[in-house]
């Protein structure tokens, strides 16, 4: 890994993989969509979404980002686009195609949780080896859970090149009952998934058996669990950080912007508790918000961590 008093002389801190989203979002509803009803929300907003969230966060908090994603000349990808133009995101890495590339989320956001649905046109992948030879980033960030021969060569790559990689999990039926899975993750520096995710991907009965599974394969584990904060394993040492008491909007992209906070805690050199402390910030900060629009400011979390509850 570069040592963090290398990190000013680089172009991008941070390069993050994933696609966009167009999220729709109805909140506030007084009970789940079923069959045959129509149910009315009371709030309701359209948000970039997905990888969106990362890239602006870590933008917010002064962090040089990049980040790689399709878009096409569809309604959705334009709309996405002309919001990160306007929030000042650096657009370089960004590849545009004549022809659509539709990632649309509806998103029916409670108080505790929340439930998509989602349509997404399939696009060819596209290598990161070039970014990361030309770039060496500290850190590279994958969005969803990878075990292909693709990802297993860029990660041999960016171990070569001294670039750390932090992989979220996100829902997926996959589970460590299958060999490539584990392999994949050993292949990692740093893994984020939600309590639920964990549980399904391990067996486990529980978030603490979850974490000590995972955190035999990969150095450092941190599992988001809402209102009950975060654990996170690093070699022997562990953590549990409660969560920020805020009034929550909207839980969408809670979890990506959590790994906002805690890449930036790892940028700082902070320890493994002040890295949770800055996920659960900006993890907390953004539900009371549609989105990722409560995002702090690097002023603002550091303000924060300053006063963050034992």
């Amino acid at each position: 890994m570069i040592p963090v008093e290398q990190v000013s002389s680089l172009h991008y801190q941070v390069i993050v993989e994933g696609p966009y989203s167009c999220d729709l979002i109805f909140a506030d509803l007084n009970t789940f969509p079923r069959l045959g009803h129509e149910v009315f929300s009371t709030h309701f907003d359209i948000t970039p979404g997905a990888a969106y969230n990362v890239a602006f966060g870590l933008h917010r908090l002064g962090v040089r980002v990049g980040w790689a994603a399709d878009f096409g000349n569809d309604f959705f990808s334009q709309f996405v686009l002309n919001r990160a133009q306007d929030a000042g995101l650096d657009t370089s890495l960004f590849r545009q195609h004549p022809i659509p590339i539709r990632t649309v989320t509806s998103a029916f956001s409670f108080q505790a949780d929340r439930a998509f649905v989602t349509y997404m046109d399939r696009i060819e992948p596209t290598s990161l080896i070039p970014l990361i030879e030309t770039y060496r980033p500290p850190f590279l960030m994958f969005m969803h859970l990878k075990h292909d021969a693709a990802f297993h060569e860029t990660a041999r790559i960016a171990h070569q090149r001294g670039v750390a990689i932090l992989m979220d999990c996100q829902e997926t039926s996959l589970t460590l009952a299958d060999p490539r899975v584990g392999v994949a993750v050993q292949a990692i520096d740093i893994f984020a998934a939600n309590a639920s995710e964990a549980c399904q991907l391990t067996g486990a009965a529980s978030v603490t058996e979850a974490l000590a599974r995972l955190s035999q394969l990969t150095p450092t584990v941190v599992i988001k669990m809402g209102t009950d904060g975060a654990l996170a394993q690093r070699g022997d040492e562990s953590v549990r950080v409660p969560a920020l008491k805020v009034e929550v909007v909207d839980t969408t992209g809670a979890g990506d912007c959590f790994n906002c906070g805690f890449l930036y805690g790892l940028l700082r050199g902070y320890s493994l508790r002040e890295c949770v402390r800055c996920g659960n910030i900006c993890g907390g900060l953004a539900v009371t918000a549609p989105g990722s629009q409560a995002l702090p400011d690097a002023a603002e979390l550091e303000r924060r961590l300053k006063d963050y509850p034992e």
